[in-house]
């Protein structure tokens, strides 16, 4: 029986992925030095079809790291000299807090329910803050803040630092990075790929603040800090052995993501997720855990199932359709659904014909 796997990450493999990976053997990628020129090309194939995708400013920088958990570690320490503020709906937005407060910095935040949304006009944020940080999409969740709200924080304060968590939202979010100063994702969600690969798109501005910080011998890090990764960036190179075949194959994927059209992804993922929910709007015990509208997220869907005595996640694997569990204390309360490009809009038919039964 085949299995569609709808976990919120690691998740489905894009399509194309088997034979990139094939390809990827015949050519012996895994085996390559990371300092050969033939890693240079892989590199710079990756960091240019990004910004094509994408639309990320020529002058940004893409960093790579481990995953999204560490771009926030980098973050703070080469851009927080002593205070950010946080925006948390969220475990993973909670996550990026903890790990400021825990790398000696001074953060603040400002909470609200997981399944409500902010109401930015009434929060003030006070002048002393070095970065604004935002997650975009809680995959925990399943709640989005709208990218106009998070330019308009952008823009009301012109002077701080923005980072935005897009972890669970990048190829299908439309993020204009001119608003922001950096933007972190890791590729086990909507680009299909294994985990064990993070990146990091940085503007001028932050690795200014990086060098800035630098230069008052404040510790930013070591082989991990954005002069480092900038140096060796120019050179088309990593300070230390990369994960090769990932970065292979992440740079294969989105230039198939550029051949099917970055606009057709979206719609397809809206018109997924408006499959979902849609049904789910109609049940009594299986319902969508976040009710507004504006806050659902179209990549996540977490739905409450309560309200049923049966096992859904078990019930839904005997017929091939692996699903997420809720996240932390709803793990036996929630089930998560991801709603990445790798899924079809077939594989959401025949899931929600499924969860009928139920």
């Amino acid at each position: 029986m085949k299995k569609i796997f709808f976990t919120p990450g690691p998740s489905q493999l894009y399509p194309t992925v088997s034979k990139h990976i094939e390809k990827a053997m015949q050519e012996d990628i895994g085996s390559i030095s990371h300092r050969s020129a033939q890693f240079q090309e892989i590199y710079k194939d990756l960091i240019q079809s990004l910004k094509k995708l994408l639309s990320i400013p020529e002058d940004y920088h893409i960093f790579i790291t481990g995953s999204g958990t560490e771009a926030m570690e980098r973050i703070v320490q080469n851009c927080v000299e002593n205070y950010s503020f946080h925006f948390v709906n969220g475990s993973f937005a909670k996550r990026f807090f903890i790990i400021a407060n825990d790398s000696g910095k001074s953060p603040v935040s400002v909470e609200v329910p997981v399944d409500q949304k902010f109401n930015f006009k009434e929060i003030e944020i006070p002048e002393n803050i070095e970065l604004i940080a935002f997650t975009q999409n809680e995959t925990s969740s399943g709640t989005q803040i709208p990218v106009e709200e998070i330019t308009a924080v952008a823009k009301k304060y012109p002077k701080t630092l923005i980072a935005v968590d897009i972890v669970s939202a990048v190829p299908y979010v439309d993020l204009d990075y001119k608003k922001v100063d950096i933007a972190f994702f890791s590729v086990q969600k909507l680009f299909g790929l294994p985990a064990g690969l993070g990146l990091m798109i940085v503007s001028p501005r932050a690795t200014k603040k990086a060098e800035m910080l630098e230069d008052k011998k404040i510790d930013i890090g070591s082989y991990h800090s954005f002069p480092k990764l900038l140096q060796y960036e120019q050179k088309q190179q990593t300070h230390e052995t990369p994960p090769v075949l990932h970065m292979y194959l992440l740079g294969k994927v989105v230039t198939d993501m550029q051949k099917k059209g970055i606009e057709n992804i979206r719609e397809e993922i809206e018109k997924k997720a408006s499959l979902l929910y849609d049904f789910l709007d109609q049940q009594d015990r299986i319902t969508p855990f976040v009710k507004e509208m504006a806050s659902r997220s179209q990549t996540v869907i977490v739905v409450d199932i309560e309200k049923t005595d049966k096992d859904v996640k078990k019930l839904l694997a005997k017929k091939g359709f692996i699903v997420g569990s809720g996240y932390g204390k709803n793990k036996t309360t929630q089930i998560r659904i991801a709603n990445f490009p790798a899924h079809a809009v077939q594989d959401f038919k025949n899931l929600i014909r499924e969860l009928k039964t139920l």
